[in-house]
């Protein structure tokens, strides 16, 4: 039962836009702007999923990343 509790456990994480986004290309800004991170250190707290990871390869010069646990 405690393996059952674990996959149910959701992981989320925690990202923080690190620098500004002034001189970037447009996708990369619009990646930046859907996960919410519209200002120097932002953070928000998304759910970890493939999506949210590609997301996040796309701009990873540009944030700091941590998972949390819920």
């Amino acid at each position: 039962m405690n393996l059952q509790n674990n996959k149910s456990q959701k992981k989320y994480l925690k990202i923080r836009l690190k620098k500004s986004l002034i001189g970037y290309p447009k996708d990369q800004k619009a990646t930046a702007k859907a996960l919410g991170l519209t200002r120097i250190n932002r953070v928000v707290i998304k759910p970890d999923n493939p999506c949210i990871r590609g997301m996040i390869r796309k701009i990873q010069h540009l944030v700091e990343v941590s998972e949390v646990s819920a």
